[in-house]
């Protein structure tokens, strides 16, 4: 089977999520190479202000404010794309949201808004797009899966359940439309922290005032670039950042010790006492505030990823690959050996937001 995949400034890409975080970011990096853009996300007006940006590149954009929850929405986004620019080359499922708290603390009905969005959202416009790309003769499915696909972590069941999930649906549609000898290309995008507002956006439980990145957080441009560079590539996976995949690797060759380590860190390296913007606060219901694509809590950013290069560019990154990946194996093994003190944490009472009823609207925090 061969795909032949166009090059970026001559596709037509559908993206979900693109009004913040990941998205917005791979928007805008798309825009720069001269792709046509289908732009989704729940926030029209945010959307709005993206497609004129992208448009001022030079880049032909249109927003659709659309629910990747719904799969006639999907449809929809497919009939817009069609009707302005006669279909789509490659779909990128990027919508997700996000939730802070122990699986038992998060009511039954979060879990599902969650799984609505991040699971059959991504299952929506996998359908959607396979539909399409099989008549128009081929192209690409991008799927933003998570470091968390391959190992869960504390206080994120919910998300970490549904990227695995994501994981499962995006393996198994590669090999029966492998099967199928249809030319379609498929890949899994698994970001590490990320300095994004997903932190932000995300509904919280704990009983601190905010929530915060384990270190190291990377930047959301670096994810842009793996995005760009799938969309022209068939790759099976792309991970941004050596220090999630490190815990993902150590979780398959010592799963107890890794549960060990991220019962005693998880906690602190989540919590935090700055709440962020508020007006960004919890949008698992209803879009809140969009248009940006980093955090406003404190710390920064990798700006550069070796571990990134060595899988876009093998050969010209071995040299710094290497060297990377000792560092990384020291900070593990120090996070491993540091000792701490253990002291029992008294179960809490939780003041639960109140859950509001699921709206029209797709997720716009990325993966």
């Amino acid at each position: 089977m061969m795909i032949r995949l166009k090059p970026v400034q001559e596709q037509v890409v559908v993206l979900t999520g693109a009004s913040s975080g990941i998205g917005l970011a791979t928007a805008r990096a798309l825009a720069d190479r001269g792709a046509r853009l289908v732009l989704v996300s729940r926030n029209e007006s945010a959307l709005q202000e993206i497609a004129r940006e992208c448009s001022e590149k030079g880049a032909r954009a249109i927003p659709v404010a659309a629910d990747v929850a719904s799969f006639e929405d999907m449809e929809r986004v497919t009939a817009a794309a069609v009707e302005t620019f006669g279909g789509f080359d490659t779909w990128i499922n990027n919508a997700g949201v996000a939730i802070y708290g122990t699986v038992e603390e998060i009511p039954i009905e979060d879990h599902r808004r969650l799984f609505e969005t991040n699971y059959f959202g991504v299952l929506n416009g996998c359908l959607v797009a396979a539909k399409h790309l099989r008549q128009r003769g081929g192209g690409k499915i991008i799927n933003t899966g998570s470091v968390l696909s391959d190992r869960a972590d504390i206080l994120q069941g919910p998300y970490s359940a549904s990227k695995h999930a994501v994981k499962g649906l995006t393996d198994a549609l590669r090999m029966e439309l492998e099967e199928d000898r249809a030319p379609i290309s498929v890949t899994l995008i698994k970001p590490s922290a990320i300095d994004t507002p997903y932190m932000e956006h995300a509904r919280s439980y704990l009983g601190s005032p905010g929530t915060k990145n384990p270190p190291p957080s990377y930047d959301p441009e670096l994810v842009a670039r793996a995005m760009v560079f799938a969309c022209e590539n068939d790759r099976r996976d792309i991970v941004i950042g050596f220090g999630g995949w490190a815990i993902s690797a150590m979780g398959t060759i010592a799963p107890r010790l890794t549960d060990y380590v991220m019962e005693m860190g998880g906690r602190i390296s989540q919590e935090s006492d700055d709440p962020g913007r508020r007006e960004r606060r919890d949008n698992l219901y209803e879009p809140r505030e969009d248009g940006i694509e980093r955090s406003s809590l404190p710390g920064g950013s990798r700006k550069t990823s070796l571990f990134l290069e060595a899988q876009l560019n093998p050969l010209s990154a071995l040299p710094g690959m290497a060297l990377g990946a000792l560092a990384g194996a020291g900070l593990v093994a120090m996070q491993v050996l540091r000792p701490r003190s253990v002291q029992p944490r008294p179960r809490r009472t939780v003041r639960r937001p109140r859950s509001e009823t699921p709206s029209s609207s797709t997720s716009n925090q990325s993966g």
